[in-house]
This record gives structure tokens, C-alpha cells and sequence, in this order.
């Protein structure tokens, strides 16, 4: 029987609505959960870093993390009433386009006040979201490939830097820090030459300022880039090659989380990596909401982080337009709407549960197409398992302790395969009768890579500006968005952007 006479028999139901037998869709469930893992745990080890909290809070953001991804993947794949869940396979998963803005509120504000202040800024643009979804699903046109490329190529381009500093073993100002000893004396030197200049300076003058005699002095860092760190950084991009080369299927779509417990075992065996927080953390733990205390509110990061969700919300346009497109089910207007209000919901919850916003994981997405399992069942299965793997703190405190060199060499592929992605999509853009669309594309980019080198270009403006001049990503999403309707106008693409969205296997 075909398909399209299977979709017209209403004694079939459609395969989207397929109830697979239970010991197969947890197994399947479980291959989508092994797809998406790496990239859900990176988000926390990344923002949980930049605000410099403990081992035990990291591990916290990463249970909570786990916990929510799957969560909401039920909501959307399960449905909530008529307004909530697209009802489609779809997978949920924090988004690496909210990691650069989050960062700079981390290096604004770090410890338990920045994070209060980031969770409040992602519960505001949940908020929003959830009311901006119906308008959303109508601005589609706005975003046609030539702008939906160049923001996930400077996404990956942005979070390369993390992974570069993972195989380092930190972010560059790890490399040096200040010889305290040498400081120390320098200080004291300062100190005698501004007294020596008060007690010479005539009544009522105003106080001499204390300059040091020269630059702080500093000392390499030997930790830093050292060999044998760099060596398993990059025995595990080694590994995930050679399984994208040979490895079959599954195997295949599992090669970032191979090649890293590949890199845990090398670590553990010469004594880099250690296990002593896994034996305290506890087996069974529930997820405290607002385990940080009560959330603030800053107007500046509100809309920051609104900006990254309707970016978050056009890619998932796009990917829930793919997704349809490959299980041959028409996604109408109310669905489409039901699911990015289902991004706005998510990032809600995760703003409540101590985690980030959420979009639809687009690696699943083309899993659906590999594996032709085109039953939503498959991905709720998956959202129990990431349930249940957000209640077991012992999961949570393993992946804390994998040291940054070893997640630098996947950090590589992760990142890089995002830039990829995004060179994939503007690779179907028409370049040669339009050479407009060039320079929405080098303009927006040379925006977005302002604050990668010169970081501290915005030194002479607002302070409360910095979280969104400080995000490469956010200024090219603005300045292509702004470039194309000067260019082009806001003629639709929406075939365009069903292909650019099938292109992204890695976002």
C-alpha cells in the first residue's frame, strides 16, 4: 500500500502516530538519546564554567539539564492540549546559539548572582517566546537561507574558541598568570613613590595616583597546552574520524560520545582523570527548582536572550518544516505554532529548573530520515530515559569530572561540524545572480566576528549593553536580518529553508 493511501485509510494510523512495540521504541529511544547526549551536556559544562561555580553546581546544572531535555522533548513529541507540542519525532535539547550571550553575562557577573540573573533572563524570554510563537510562525520569509546559514556558521564559528580552549586546557588568559612575587614588590615600590609624592606636594592638591613602575609581571602557565594534554585531545578527534570513516549507522552517529569515553579511558589510565566526586554524588536526587534562590530580572538581558529565541525559533521553523517533509505529514499553521510555543514553554521550565533554552536537537531530526522510525512514541520513550537520567546524580558527577582536554577534541567536531552546517546551507544560496546576498553574508560575519577579536571593543560604551555587544551571534542574526530586508525585501523562501534545514545534521 502506499503512503499516501496508508494516510487516507483511517483504519491506519498515520506513521508519525505509530505505537511501536515498547522493547523496541526504548531502544530506539535510547540510539536518540546516545545521538543527542554529548551536545546536551555541553551547554551546562560550558555556561557552569564561565560562572565559576563549583564542581557540585556544574554537575547540578547537568542533571537539571538531562532532566528538562527530557521533559519538554515529551511535551512536544507527546503534545500538552491543543497549544502545546508539535507532535512530531522530535527531540529537545539546550541550544548553543544562547551559549555566547550567557557567557558574556558570566564574565559580567560570575557565581550564584550571575547565574540568578541568566536564569531570570531565560524565564523573561521564555515568557515572551510563548507569546511571540503565533507571530513567529508567520515570519518565516524573514529568514531565508542566505540569513539562517550565516548565523549557524557564526555559531560555530564563535564556539570554536570553546573548543580550542578545552584542548588547552582552559580559555587563553589561562595561559599566564601574575607572578605574585614580583607583583608584590612592584606594589610596594608604588606605594613608596606615591607617599614620597604626597608629602612633597603642596596643600590642597589633589592626591598623587599609585602607578606601577611597568607591566604585571607574569608567568607561563605549565598546565596550559601541555603536550600530553594536546596529545588526547587529539587521540580523541582521532577516534571520532576514523568512526565517521568506518563505523556503520549507529555506530556512526555515535562517534562524538565514543571518542570521548575513548579519551576518559586514556585520561583514566595515566592518572588525569578521577573519580572521587562520582563515589560521593548520591544515586537518586530531585531536581530542586531554583536551586540559586530567587531569579533577577534585567530588562537588557531579557531582550538579549528574547533576540537568541527568535533566532532559536525560525531554526526549529525550519527543522519542524523538515521534519514534516521527511514523515510525509503537512504541518499546518496551528502545529507550527504549537511547537515554537513549545520552545518558549521549554525555556520557561529551564529558566524554573536551574537550565537553558531549549530548541528541537536537528541531529535527531536526521536521524528520523537514516532510520526511516518516523514514530513520535520513539522520542517520548527517549524523553523518559533523559528523565531518568537527570534524577541520578552519579551520571551527572561522571560527566563533570571529564576533564576539558578531552572534551576539547570533540568540542572540535561539535563546534566545527556547526560552522560546516552553516557553509552547507549558504552553499545552496544564489551567489551568482544575486551578489547582494555576498555582502549580507561578509558583513554580517565581519559583525559577528567583532567581539572574538577585539573583545574589548565595548569598553567605552554602556555597561548594561555589554551581554548583547559582547554576542557575535546575536549581532550577525541582526545585522543579516536587517541586510537581507534591504537587499531582497521579505519575499518568502520557504522550500529554502525546508533544504537548509535538512542540511543541518549538526546544529
Amino acid at each position: 500500500m502506499s503512503q499516501a493511501a496508508t494516510m487516507n485509510d483511517n483504519s491506519s494510523p498515520h506513521p508519525v502516530d505509530e505505537k511501536i512495540p515498547v522493547g523496541r521504541r526504548f531502544t530506539l529511544g535510547i540510539q536518540h538519546v546516545l545521538v543527542m547526549y554529548a551536545g546536551a551536556v555541553a551547554v551546562p559544562l560550558i555556561v557552569g564554567r564561565a560562572l565559576k561555580l563549583s564542581p557540585e553546581q556544574v554537575a547540578m546544572l547537568i542533571s537539571a539539564d538531562l532532566f528538562c531535555c527530557g521533559l519538554v522533548t515529551l511535551i512536544q513529541s507527546l503534545g500538552f492540549g491543543r497549544y502545546f507540542g508539535i507532535k512530531l519525532p522530535v527531540m529537545m535539547g539546550v541550544t548553543f546559539a544562547a551559549v555566547g550571550p550567557m557567557v558574556a553575562m558570566a564574565n559580567v557577573q560570575s557565581g550564584p548572582e550571575g547565574a540568578r540573573a541568566i536564569f531570570g533572563a531565560i524565564i523573561g524570554a521564555g515568557i515572551l517566546s510563548i507569546l511571540l510563537a503565533p507571530l513567529m510562525s508567520r515570519l518565516l520569509r524573514y529568514f531565508p537561507p542566505v540569513v539562517t546559514g550565516t548565523i549557524i556558521a557564526i555559531i560555530g564559528i564563535s564556539l570554536m574558541r570553546v573548543g580550542v580552549g578545552w584542548a588547552m586546557g582552559g580559555p587563553a588568559p589561562l595561559a599566564q598568570s601574575p607572578d605574585v612575587a614580583k607583583l608584590a614588590v612592584m606594589v610596594d615600590k608604588a606605594k613608596e613613590t606615591a607617599a614620597a609624592a604626597a608629602a612633597n606636594a603642596s596643600p590642597g592638591a589633589a592626591p598623587p595616583v599609585m602607578r606601577l613602575p611597568g607591566p604585571i609581571p607574569m608567568l607561563d602557565n605549565p598546565n596550559y597546552a601541555a603536550l600530553d594534554n594536546l596529545a588526547i585531545a587529539g587521540f580523541v578527534l582521532l577516534v571520532i574520524v576514523l568512526l565517521v570513516r568506518y563505523g556503520k549507522g549507529f555506530v556512526s552517529n555515535i562517534a562524538v560520545l565514543l571518542g570521548i569515553v575513548a579519551g576518559c579511558v586514556v585520561a583514566s589510565m595515566i592518572g588525569k582523570m578521577h573519580f572521587d566526586k562520582v563515589a560521593k554524588a548520591p544515586w537518586f536526587e530531585v531536581v530542586t527548582p531554583l536551586a540559586f534562590g530567587t531569579p533577577t530580572f534585567d530588562p537588557i538581558m531579557i531582550f538579549t536572550m528574547t533576540l537568541v529565541m527568535i533566532v532559536v525559533m525560525i531554526e526549529s521553523t525550519g527543522m519542524f518544516l523538515a521534519l514534516g517533509d521527511i514523515t510525509g505529514k503537512k504541518i499546518s499553521r496551528d502545529a507550527l505554532t504549537a511547537g515554537l510555543r513549545t520552545d518558549g514553554l521549554g525555556t520557561l521550565i529551564g529558566g524554573v529548573f536551574n537550565t537553558f533554552p531549549y530548541t528541537s536537537f536537528s541531529q535527531n531530526v536526521g536521524l528520523v530520515g537514516v532510520t526511516g522510525v518516523k514514530s513520535r512514541y520513539v522520542c517520548v520513550a527517549a524523553g523518559i530515559i533523559m528523565v531518568v537520567l537527570g534524577l541520578l546524580p552519579k551520571m551527572a558527577a561522571f560527566v563533570e569530572s571529564i576533564p576539558t582536554f578531552v572534551l576539547g577534541g570533540a568540542g572540535l567536531v561539535m563546534f566545527g561540524m556547526v560552522a560546516a552546517t552553516g557553509i552547507r546551507i549558504l552553499s545552496a544560496v544564489d551567489f551568482k545572480t544575486n551578489r547582494n546576498n555576498l555582502y549580507i553574508v561578509a558583513i554580517s560575519i565581519g559583525a559577528g566576528l567583532i567581539p572574538l577579536v577585539a573583545p574589548r571593543w565595548t569598553q567605552h560604551m554602556s555597561h548594561s549593553l555589554h551581554p548583547l555587544l559582547e554576542s557575535g551571534i546575536l549581532l550577525t542574526a541582526i545585522t543579516a536580518v536587517v541586510l537581507n530586508l534591504f537587499f531582497n525585501g521579505s519575499g518568502g523562501d520557504e522550500s529554502g529553508s525546508i533544504e537548509a534545514a535538512k542540511a543541518a545534521e549538526a546544529h
